[in-house]
Order: structure tokens, then sequence, then C-alpha cells
């Protein structure tokens, strides 16, 4: 199978308030196949930046969001139908500690692109954001490509 992986560094926006977490999904960059750059963002700045809107922060438009559901300051799922409702086309993943059937239900309704379960094991937890971040980078079509 002739290996699809576009040549550009590929841009990955984490909705995420837990510092650990993003540290995580960090390494899991630093050791994973995918050429791909973080950017780590509260709900509001999230927004900011998908929406071409003055954002805080300076980051590019990414191919792929990551999104946490249980966030300090707003709910994810919010933030989902927000995205979704300004006709956002980036491909959203939930990447959360729930496995409850009604926020995966829910998450899907909302408009997720998929929904991606947090492993506690440290390397299981490297292994599915590698695996997430291969299939969305080197599987998929992405808006753009």
């Amino acid at each position: 199978m002739k290996d699809r992986r576009r040549p550009r560094t590929r841009e990955v926006l984490y909705v995420e308030d837990n510092p650990g977490d993003i540290d995580l999904v960090r390494e899991a960059l630093k050791q994973g196949p995918a050429d791909a750059r973080l950017h780590a963002t509260s709900g509001a700045e999230a927004l900011d930046i998908l929406l071409h809107r003055a954002a805080p922060v300076a980051a590019p438009r990414p191919d792929l969001v990551l999104l946490d559901l249980k966030l300090a300051m707003s709910d994810g799922r919010e933030l989902l139908r927000e995205i979704r409702a300004a006709g956002c086309t980036v491909p959203v993943v939930i990447f959360t500690g729930s496995d409850a059937a009604e926020d995966i239900e829910e998450a899907y309704r909302l408009g997720a692109n998929g929904y991606v379960t947090k492993p506690v094991d440290l390397d299981d937890y490297l292994a599915r954001v590698q695996a997430t971040l291969s299939y969305w980078f080197d599987v998929c079509r992405l808006p753009g490509d």
C-alpha cells in the first residue's frame, strides 16, 4: 500500500484543560509516525481559531481537533455544537475519559467525526493518540488536501 501521508506538517488543535493530558499528547506526537504540531487551548480560544476570529493565540487553521468533553470553564458538547452550527468542516474527534454510552451517542449526534476514550495506562494512552492521528493523517482525506 502506498503511503498517502502529506509532506506538510499537520496542525492539531487539542481542546483540553488538563496540563498532564496535554503533555501526554505532545509526547505521543514526538514518538509517533504523524508529522504534526500540537496547539493546546481552552474552549473559547478554540472557537476563535476555528472560526478565524481574532484569536488570542497565534495558531494556524487546524487539520484536526481533539476535544475533551469535560472542560473546567466550558462544556465540550456545547463547543462541538457551536463548531458545527458555524459550518466548520474541520474533523473533530472527541478525546475524553468518558466511555458512557450516552456521551458517545450525543457526541455523534452533535457532529463528532470520532470518539476515542483516553486509556489509563501510559503506553496505551500514547498508542491510542498515535493510532488516532495516523488514521486521520495517513488514511483519510481531509478538507484542503
